[in-house]
């Protein structure tokens, strides 16, 4: 039983799997915000919002 215990107790790897995962999650989510900022949508909406806020500067 002490055995077994000392086993699922020892946690050495586990930052190194953390950070696997961390990557990969950083990664997908950096691939989608890139893929949604070069969509046409998106850029014209905030082109809109730039065009707006920068208006009140030249008006």
């Amino acid at each position: 039983m002490r055995k077994l215990k000392a086993r699922f107790s020892d946690d050495r790897g586990m930052t190194t799997a953390e950070y696997a995962v961390g990557t990969v999650a950083v990664a997908g989510l950096g691939g989608i915000l890139i893929k949604l900022l070069t969509s046409n949508a998106v850029r014209d909406l905030l082109w809109s919002v730039l065009k707006g806020a920068f208006s009140f500067i030249g008006a």
